[in-house]
């Protein structure tokens, strides 16, 4: 088993999950989605309308596959909320529909993006 902590791809994720309330890991940036799961996520998160910050796995091979690692989540997009790992896009779409994504955020102190 290697030490994660010392791979730098390893903590550049761990400081942006830490960093940010809601972090969603995406194929392309919210502006330009690369895909159609993460444009999904895009849209769910700017529909309830939290501020979160987009990280684009296109960028590099390595952050693609960390990204998979640190989850143990074999898909992309994924979605963390202060801190914590929450879902790809199906699980972001069932948890929307159902009100609990919305009622995460509350939960968490996460409210509305400031214009």
């Amino acid at each position: 088993m290697t030490d994660q902590s010392a791979d730098p791809v390893h903590a550049f994720i761990d400081n942006a999950v830490k960093d940010h309330d809601v972090v969603l890991f995406m194929k392309g940036t919210p502006d330009s989605p690369r895909c159609g799961f993460s444009g999904l996520a895009v849209q769910i998160l700017d529909h309830i309308g939290v501020a979160f910050v987009g990280v684009d796995v296109l960028q590099s091979e390595q952050l693609r596959d960390g990204i998979k690692a640190y989850s143990d989540w074999p898909t992309i997009p994924q979605l963390y909320v202060k801190g914590e790992f929450v879902g790809g896009s199906d699980i972001m779409r069932e948890m929307f529909n159902a009100g609990e994504l919305q009622a995460l955020m509350a939960e968490k102190g996460i409210g509305p993006a400031e214009d």
